[in-house]
């Protein structure tokens, strides 16, 4: 979940033209030829992925509703554990690590003292569960633990779910007094038809008696999906259900590596009862239970009936720890070896009669393995040589598996590479034809991580952020999507990231996710709906179309105010002129800056900035300014990179600037910004910025042409001309088996867009066509409280045909299935 990937080559087999209209048309045209059918629609190409993010898998899809259930989530204090004295008890809870459970990997238990029974039901033992514990009416809760007693102890065990307020009891069952020996224990309580529905309640585990009372893995599981025993929450699953999948990604990307080498997930340790599996640290400041390990990994892709995408760990991990390959490699490739044959093995192998102890004795169909997960991180470069040594042992043992490599490799081909991207909607958008000129005689593509962000660093302040995307995210996932259809005869898989996240403050470290959820409810956001209508609505062959537009966009002229700003750079910047020929133009007096992200502070005539964030920025002047010199004296103070000096800026997201010292404080370029979508232009040159040295630096702007100067060397010289960007994304499929031609087209445009639809060589297109529509205002999002703010409508449009005309609304995704004679 950490960066972009590029990559350009030859064009594509079927692409969809956006052109101007001739003068006077009154609508635009969408020409689509049915009878010319291209690339075939890789049928795997829509997928899941998730890792152990924003509580995704505990406290999110994984039904367990204790947190911290074994104890281990902090070494000193039973967090979310609170002691509950009722009716005039008296006692306390603790840790102790010397009890631990014989045979199993439950090390530290929760000692609970009884010093006054009282007249209620004692002292207990009182979890707040993952933001609270869901409670629904008429419904059964399963609940597990181990206990033991003193010999002082005799009174019994109560378990409550009772509101955290304490007035309610929702559901109330009595567990046998524990004797003096570990013994785990099975209970199962249920609401009535009359408990108010919610979560806000907690759980208890009282004891009715004095003494001690030793307790480890309590539980508690609502029902699940499928009724599974240790299974997933039914609304989420049928959430991923709705979204038409192929695929899930497992067990994930930042949880695959892990921290550490240590830290990784371990598959074999997430293997057999639960009371076996240990648990270990997450990358994302938090510990996973491992409730949900391998199995429950390859049970969710069952009951999903979609395949896995296994992902083996290859050596690296987030510390910048890493495994050389050769000897110390090899047994990471076997752990490899044998997590494949747990999937695929039968009761003749090892690790095939080890899934059929488990439960599971038919395999599972694996097609796709991935080796490791974002390792170009790896500043080792020791990928390559990691990867040939996975992919010569995995191809001898099994050469039909699909092989997918994390990063450029030379050593050996791999059939395909893992892109990522995450970008601005409109960075989405003006990249939809990402793959239209890709080299078509190297590796098929898997899109293993992307999502349209409408927050920049989403990992930054996770909880003051999100916690999922608008409609205007939606829009640019829509427009992706059409390309990566478009091209999916290179384009094999694809899948949106991150899938979950809870959205109680203090849970999530991530801010655009697809799905979120509290204890009790959930919601897809627009960007789920619009995966969703794509998921629906797949073709099985791409069909030539071709969009024109009644009115052709027009770039206008560029101009702007002047500004200043840095990325994760503290500098000063002093001296500001900005003239037309020999005349300033900056009013007199004072210079008013318009101070935006970072931490500015003016003192006379310096403007300094002090903060560490990315993308600081500080304007001045006026939106209509053109033809102007801009002359400012800038020096660093500390940090990273140089400086970014803005021109042609209308606002925060709308500028040209000239970055001096990016990437790592290495060179220069001219970016453009459009709608937060930043690109290059003008070419780069290498520099360096020298920390504690003025610089004086002068662009000038005249039309089109810029020059940029430092201490009064030229170093870029370029021409602003922006390309025009069409406010329609298109593609057109067939589906073999029903005939069907499948429209989608999204409107980017903040005004609805009329088209003349012309569907070229068929027999007759039926009257009444299926249409699904996603539209609403940029800013619109789903929440717990408005889950369909944004959402699809569907309905039957009538008056289709071979010809007709349809108005596509504003900022609007929408499918057409038109009925047609094969």
């Amino acid at each position: 979940m950490r960066h972009h990937c590029w990559k350009f080559g030859a064009l594509a087999a079927i692409t969809t033209a956006v052109l101007a209209a001739p003068a006077g048309a009154a609508s635009g045209r969408l020409t689509v030829k049915a009878d010319q059918p291209g690339a075939r629609i890789s049928p795997m190409l829509y997928g899941l992925m998730t890792e152990e993010i924003n509580h995704s898998y505990d406290g999110g899809l994984y039904g367990e509703l204790i947190q911290n259930r074994v104890f281990k989530d902090d070494a000193a204090n039973p967090v979310h554990w609170s002691v509950d004295l009722n009716g005039g008890a008296a006692g306390s809870i603790a840790l102790d690590a010397n009890q631990p459970i014989p045979d199993t990997a439950l090390t530290t238990c929760l000692r609970l003292d009884v010093s006054t029974a009282g007249t209620g039901r004692g002292v207990g033992a009182a979890n707040d569960g993952y933001w609270g514990i869901p409670v629904k009416p008429s419904t059964s809760y399963r609940a597990s633990f181990y206990a033991k007693a003193d010999d002082n102890f005799k009174g019994p065990l109560t378990l409550t779910i009772e509101s955290t307020d304490g007035t309610r009891v929702a559901a109330q069952a009595a567990a046998p007094a524990p004797g003096a020996t570990w013994k785990k224990y099975t209970v199962t309580l249920k609401t009535d038809a009359a408990v108010t529905e919610g979560s806000q309640y907690r759980f208890i585990v009282s004891a009715k008696g004095t003494g001690a009372v030793w307790l480890n893995q309590i539980s508690l599981f609502p029902p699940t999906f499928n009724n599974r025993p240790n299974g997933n929450r039914i609304d989420l699953m049928d959430l991923q259900a709705g979204m038409s999948p192929t695929f899930l990604r497992l067990p994930g990307g930042n949880y695959l590596e892990g921290g550490s080498i240590d830290e990784r997930f371990d598959w074999k340790k997430t293997l057999g009862p639960i009371e076996q599996r240990p648990g270990h640290q997450g990358p994302w400041s938090y510990r996973s239970t491992d409730g949900l390990g391998l199995l429950e990994f390859l049970e969710w892709c069952e009951d999903l009936k979609i395949e896995p995408l296994l992902a083996v760990y290859a050596g690296y991990s987030l510390d910048g720890q890493h495994i050389e390959p050769g000897p110390a490699l090899a047994p990471f490739v076997q752990d490899a070896l044998d997590e494949i044959e747990y999937l695929t093995g039968d009761k003749n192998t090892t690790w095939g009669a080890r899934r059929i102890a488990d439960g599971h004795p038919k395999p599972f169909p694996l097609h796709y393995v991935e080796i490791g997960n974002e390792d170009e991180f790896d500043k080792s470069a020791s990928y390559d040589g990691r990867y040939a040594q996975f992919q010569d042992a995995i191809k001898a043992k099994y050469p039909k598996l699909q092989l997918i490599a994390t990063s450029t490799v030379t050593q050996r081909k791999p059939d395909l590479i893992d892109d990522h991207f995450y970008r601005t909607a409109a960075e989405m958008e003006r990249d939809s034809g990402h793959y239209d000129n890709y080299d078509r005689s190297g590796p098929k593509i898997f899109v293993g991580e992307w999502a349209s962000q409408d927050v920049s660093t989403p990992w930054v302040d996770a909880d003051k952020k999100g916690p999922t995307p608008s409609l205007s995210a939606a829009l640019g996932d829509a427009a992706w999507m059409i390309g990566m259809e478009r091209n999916s005869d290179i384009v094999l898989m694809s899948c949106y990231a991150p899938m979950f996240v809870n959205v109680n403050k203090g849970a999530r470290q991530w801010a655009v996710n697809l799905i979120g959820y509290d204890a009790n409810a959930s919601f897809g956001s627009p960007s789920y709906y619009a995966q969703a209508m794509f998921g629906a609505n797949k073709g099985d062959v791409v069909l030539p179309a071709a969009v024109t537009l009644a009115d052709a966009p027009v770039q206008p002229a560029p101009k702007g105010k002047v500004g200043v700003g840095t990325w994760a750079t503290q500098a000063e910047f002093k001296d500001i002129q900005v003239t037309q020929g020999a005349a300033s133009i900056l009013p007199a007096g004072d210079v008013h800056w318009a101070l935006g992200p970072g931490e500015w502070k003016q003192d006379g005539g310096v403007l300094q900035q002090s903060s560490n964030a990315n993308g600081t920025d500080a304007l001045l002047g006026d939106a209509a300014w053109t033809d102007y010199t801009y002359h400012v004296k800038a020096r660093k103070i500390g940090g990273k990179e140089g400086f970014l000096i803005k021109f042609h800026a209308q606002d925060s997201d709308n500028y040209v600037q000239w970055n001096i010292g990016g990437w790592s404080n290495t060179r220069s370029t001219l970016q453009r910004a459009s709608d937060g979508a930043v690109e290059e232009f003008g070419g780069s040159k290498p520099l360096t910025v020298e920390t504690g040295r003025w610089y004086d630096i002068r662009i000038e702007v005249q039309g089109m042409k810029i020059r940029c100067y430092l201490d009064d060397q030229l170093i870029t010289e370029a021409t602003d001309t922006p390309s025009v960007v069409s406010p329609l994304y298109t593609t057109a499929s067939r589906d073999l088996k029903s005939g069907d031609v499948i429209l989608k087209v999204v409107n980017t445009a903040a005004d609805a867009q009329t088209l003349d639809v012309d569907i070229q060589g068929v027999k007759n297109v039926a009257k009444d066509a299926q249409e699904h529509v996603l539209t609403g205002r940029l800013r619109d999002i789903n929440t717990i409280d408005a889950p369909k703010n944004a959402a699809v409508t569907d309905s039957t449009l009538h008056g289709a045909g071979p010809t007709f005309t349809h108005e596509f609304p504003a900022y609007s995704v929408t499918v057409l299935r038109l009925k047609t004679k094969k």
